[in-house]
């Protein structure tokens, strides 16, 4: 015979077991998007000098000249801007 104890054991693990789980799980598809996007966006990348961005990727709308020691330069395009120290491409944001 089953004591008490044993018996709400028994009874927990058949309820645990016979419950069935509902697991569910978002899928992010980015395969439409280019590696070092930000919303679908392509930009140049770290380390490109300028001479590689323009012929890459046009010339920009506008420059914002040199900043600061080491010199920041900031070409601005329609969906981002590309940031250079000297003349190395050092980080590229999507425009808000």
């Amino acid at each position: 015979m089953l004591n008490k104890k044993t018996l709400i054991k028994s009874t927990l693990l058949l309820c645990l077991f016979s419950t069935p789980f509902s697991l569910s799980a978002e899928t992010l598809s980015i395969i439409n998007e280019p590696e070092n996007s930000e919303n679908g966006v392509l930009r140049p990348t770290r380390g490109m000098t300028m001479q590689q961005v323009e012929a890459s990727f046009g010339a920009p709308n506008s420059i914002n000249p040199a900043v600061g020691k080491p010199p920041i330069t900031g070409w601005v395009y329609d969906k981002y801007t590309v940031y250079f120290e000297d003349q190395y491409v050092i980080h590229s944001a999507v425009n808000r």
